[in-house]
């Protein structure tokens, strides 16, 4: 995150919390926005749903949001505040870190930025549920910047090369003198890259960077669930002259299985059983993960009960959830006349009335 964009772009009014807005309330928070902004339901707020991704990157990281805090102070949010001569401008800042700000402002120095960090990137990959389950690897194709291949990243045509800034002599800022302060600011004459180019590489016209696709083989950890997102550090961007690379967010969605579904960590499971089964008991094979297991069904069972199978759900850092199964009483749509005439036997001697309790009910 660049000190530009801590000082110019307002974090808590992206993700509508207030600044001293506890840890959790800012979780709370991104967490309904994502939802509702992520570009699998919202095709249209990609750009929200980055911006929202942004502020919660810098607000649930301790450090960083003390720091965001700390410039937004200072500066002023990007406005004007404590400096003679008509306030400070945020577009003064550039690259680096806060640190290089901070000393460029009030060091009296004019030595050249840090290399900018690589940016963040973000994309997506769909899951099978049983590859959440056990973890997979899956292939990602992305477009980042790079070095431009025709120049190498000098930005400068085939037979020519850069030359030494003669305004900032390669320091790619310049002293100003204002009042009792002294500020550095980026050079004109270069941009703050502290080189001139002549003449312009035509591939990439001069910047030294081209739009690149890559496969990225990712390995996705067991356990994932539908939603979550994964950060793959070192994996975005990479940074200007041997910089960081920025890291690389993957928002994974996971397809719905036909029989098992997910409740947390546990695995769930529906298993039907007969009319006779539930009133008697009996022992039902259920499936697992790791393969079949019994499961025991005392008599007088009621539909909708559900049984624990210890151990056999999604992965944890801990060890594993459970599997529970849920009990549903299968009432045949149709009956063959022998079947009928058991259940008319059955009906003709039964005295339990389930309705009793519903007697002389009123409002």
């Amino acid at each position: 995150m660049s000190a530009r964009d801590y000082v110019e772009k307002d974090y808590y009014a992206a993700l509508g919390v207030p600044k001293d807005a506890k840890a959790a309330d800012i979780k709370k928070a991104y967490r309904k926005l994502a939802a509702e902004l992520h570009p699998d339901r919202n095709p249209g707020g990609e750009e929200r749903f980055k911006e929202v991704s942004e502020a919660y990157d810098v607000l649930s990281d301790e450090t960083r949001r003390r720091e965001y805090d700390e410039a937004r102070s200072l500066f002023g949010g990007g406005g004007q505040r404590g400096f003679p001569g008509g306030g400070f401008d945020a577009g003064d800042l550039f690259g680096g870190g806060l640190g290089d700000v901070f000393s460029n402002l009030f060091g009296g120095g004019s030595r050249r930025p840090a290399p900018r960090r690589g940016a963040d990137l973000e994309t997506s990959a769909t899951l099978a549920f049983g590859d959440a389950f056990r973890g997979a690897t899956v292939p990602l194709r992305l477009t980042t910047t790079g070095a431009c291949s025709t120049c190498r990243g000098s930005g400068a045509a085939p037979g020519t090369s850069p030359h030494t800034c003669p305004v900032c002599h390669g320091q790619g800022v310049v002293s100003r003198n204002q009042g009792s302060f002294s500020f550095a600011e980026p050079c004109k004459g270069c941009r703050g890259s502290g080189r001139v180019v002549d003449t312009p590489c035509p591939t990439c016209r001069g910047t030294g960077e081209e739009q690149k696709e890559r496969t990225l083989s990712v390995r996705i950890p067991p356990g994932v669930a539908d939603g979550q997102r994964i950060r793959l550090k070192g994996k975005g961007s990479p940074g200007e002259r041997g910089a960081p690379a920025g890291d690389l967010f993957v928002r994974v969605s996971v397809q719905p299985h036909p029989l098992f579904g997910r409740k947390g960590d546990h695995l769930t499971l529906t298993v039907p059983v007969t009319f006779a089964e539930a009133v008697l008991g009996t022992q039902v094979s259920v499936p697992t993960p790791d393969g079949s297991v019994t499961l025991k069904v005392p008599p007088g069972t009621r539909s909708g009960r559900t049984f624990r199978v210890k151990g056999k759900g999604f992965p944890t850092k801990t060890g594993h959830g459970d599997l529970l199964v849920t009990v549903e009483v299968d009432v045949p749509a149709t009956l063959r006349d022998d079947e009928r005439a058991a259940l008319e036997a059955y009906a003709s001697v039964a005295t339990a009335n389930p309705r009793d309790h519903l007697k002389g009910v009123t409002l």
